[in-house]
């Protein structure tokens, strides 16, 4: 099974939680987004414990089946289908779910997320909390 993790997920897993844990444990290939590791930068530099939390990332990024994706011509021509959808049902979610999600799309994984607007996303697969 392949993954995408949303902020808040992996923010769960480094929190302990068991759901989120036995998931990436199961997984063969945990995706971050570049998208989604800008959310976690902008959230350690607002927090007091900026050093220990991105080495803890980098740690978790060196593990193996781990991959960071970054943003390509697929991608945002995903994003932009997307956006567009959202956008003519009158249902947009932030942008850099928008970003989060076509990565999910573009790699073929499960997005592992708390946000239930996702689910205003045809074709993107969730995972089951």
């Amino acid at each position: 099974m392949k993954i995408v993790l949303d902020t808040n997920a992996y923010s769960g897993f480094m929190a302990g939680d068991k759901s989120i844990f036995d998931y990436v444990v199961a997984s063969e290939t945990v995706y971050l987004s570049t998208v989604m590791l800008g959310e976690l930068y902008a959230g350690f530099q607002g927090g007091t414990k900026y050093a220990e939390n991105v080495g803890e990332l980098l740690i978790f990024i060196r593990k193996e089946g781990v991959r960071v994706v970054d943003v390509s011509i697929d991608t945002a021509e995903i994003f932009g289908e997307i956006k567009s959808v959202l956008a003519k049902k009158g249902k947009m979610i932030p942008l850099n779910d928008v970003w989060i999600a076509a990565h999910a799309i573009e790699t073929g994984a499960k997005l592992v997320t708390y946000d239930n607007h996702f689910t205003h996303i045809a074709g993107l697969r969730l995972w089951n909390s």
